[in-house]
């Protein structure tokens, strides 16, 4: 049987966080996992899943410093990472990949985290492009019902590219077939992207609630939070989401994106609003990175995110 994760040559886990290979004996409070491919398209020579396959570890690289900082004050947070609280914070390493298998690698996705979402921990997953959040939004059956929450610069509706249904551009369209998440809300949106009109009225007829960078950016991070129905939330980042000044390595960089703050101002309101059960991050282009700073930004977005639900008693079973 295939290993669920596995921990690379050279790996440096989250935070330097125990490493639980044998997920059927997790015990956490939130559990990081890379899923550090994608589902590249057939007519493509410059594919985002072979751009973003070093993400994971970029990411990680970046919260790996002295132990000892964790009990320092984060000016982002008000206080310590974890608020003062005991977090039981593993990393599960990565799904392995096999190119020449795409859907058994999805596979092997989706049941690497549907054991972390079934101990009980909160499933943090460092992508890889932007499909695979679809294996990881289908650990989540039969757990809704859950408001879907994305920021992305594009809506990601597009049913097939060149035969291919479950590639980057067709994320969201895979997830409004999952009747687990009732409710869509996409953040973000500006400029031009694969989607058509077809897309767009598609999105539309099935209830998404389109929150565009322009309504962010006039209307304030508070007001985002407020259009946001429920109070279960699985967040879904495309680093594209938040504008090229603020993450530049990314594989569509687009002006007009959120900031960083306008981001992490949205994950607090949410931890505050309900309960996040699931996040993922994606798309970050490492080989765009070469100072290391958008890999920096990224990990500090979790890292807000990971505080922000520690401090809302979201963690614990």
């Amino acid at each position: 049987m295939t290993a669920l994760t596995h921990y690379p040559q050279g790996f440096q886990g989250f935070l330097d966080a125990p490493r639980v290979a044998d997920l059927d004996r997790l015990e956490a409070d939130i559990a990081v996992l890379g899923i550090p491919h994608g589902v590249p398209y057939r007519d493509n020579t410059y594919t985002y899943a072979a751009s973003s396959i070093g993400m994971a570890r970029a990411v990680r690289r970046e919260t790996t410093y002295n132990p000892g900082y964790l009990k320092h004050w984060d000016f982002d947070l008000g206080g310590p990472l974890f608020g003062g609280r005991d977090v039981r914070l593993v990393d599960c390493g990565d799904v392995p990949h096999d190119p020449t298998d795409v859907a058994g690698s999805s596979r092997l996705a989706t049941a690497a985290a549907r054991k972390i979402v079934d101990s009980g921990a909160l499933p943090i997953m460092i992508g890889g492009d932007d499909s695979v959040p679809i294996p990881f939004f289908r650990a989540f059956a039969d757990k809704g019902p859950i408001t879907l929450v994305q920021v992305d610069s594009h809506i990601d509706w597009r049913h097939e590219v060149g035969g291919i249904t479950e590639g980057y551009s067709s994320t969201m369209r895979r997830a409004s077939e999952m009747p687990w998440f009732m409710r869509m809300v996409q953040i973000g949106q500006r400029g031009v992207g694969s989607a058509r009109e077809a897309e767009v009225k598609d999105a539309l007829a099935h209830g998404v609630r389109f929150v565009g960078a322009r309504d962010v950016h006039a209307k304030g991070a508070a007001w985002v939070v407020d259009q946001v129905p429920g109070d279960r939330f699985l967040v879904t980042i495309d680093c594209d989401g938040l504008d090229p000044s603020v993450i530049p390595a990314v594989n569509a960089p687009n002006p007009g994106g959120l900031s960083f703050h306008q981001t992490v101002d949205i994950l607090h309101g949410l931890a505050r609003k309900g309960r996040i059960v699931g996040f993922d991050i994606v798309e970050l282009a490492p080989h765009r990175d070469p100072d290391g700073m958008s890999a920096m930004t990224v990990a500090r977005i979790v890292l807000n995110m990971i505080g922000a639900v520690a401090r809302n008693g979201q963690l614990g079973r």
